[in-house]
């Protein structure tokens, strides 16, 4: 594992839409690089001083993808780590463009299926609050495919062990590393 540590020049981000595992498997792909792990929802919970999904309410979309934005810059200068973004972040052109320049993306691509049962066990998404949350789901898969296929690195985030999917990842990371330097 050190010799795919000390490889890394960047952070390595993690993408996708909301109940693909982006936080879960960040806090375990940092644990297992023993590499830093910073959540941007959590981060920006810190920052404002309310949870994410209040500031979305409160300031709207476009305000939460603003600070979202300046937060993710701030976040992918410094030291290498593990950065799981919201699921809308990587949809701006500007965050994406900044995170495919300046990090290693990675995304996390789950069913739509697995989503809605991800997050139906909390009710913490403002998005999925319009009684028809399957619904939105597949919109917005539909909607994001483009921009989260742009991601450097794409690995399936299904109902299996998170374990799989970060030796996915680990395996990715690796053939990327090794391609980007042939």
């Amino acid at each position: 594992m050190q010799h795919l540590v000390k490889r890394l020049d960047r952070p390595i981000v993690l993408v996708g839409l909301m109940g693909a595992g982006k936080s879960t498997v960040g806090r375990r792909l940092a644990r297992r690089l023993g590499l830093p792990f910073v959540d941007s929802d959590a981060a920006i919970e810190d920052a404002a001083g309310y949870s994410a999904a209040e500031v979305f309410e409160r300031f709207g979309e476009q305000d939460f993808r603003d600070g979202e934005r300046r937060l993710v810059a701030r976040l992918i200068d410094g030291e290498v780590r593990v950065i799981a973004t919201g699921g809308g972040a990587f949809v701006d052109p500007g965050t994406r463009d900044l995170l495919n320049h300046r990090a290693i993306t990675v995304w996390l691509d789950a069913s739509v299926d697995v989503l809605a049962d991800r997050t139906s066990r909390r009710n913490t998404r403002p998005l999925l609050r319009n009684g028809d949350p399957k619904g939105t789901l597949e919109r917005l898969a539909e909607e994001r495919r483009p921009s989260y296929a742009s991601a450097h690195i794409h690995v399936k985030s299904g109902d299996g062990a998170h374990r799989d999917v970060v030796d996915s990842i680990l395996k990715a990371l690796e053939d990327h590393l090794n391609g980007s330097e042939a």
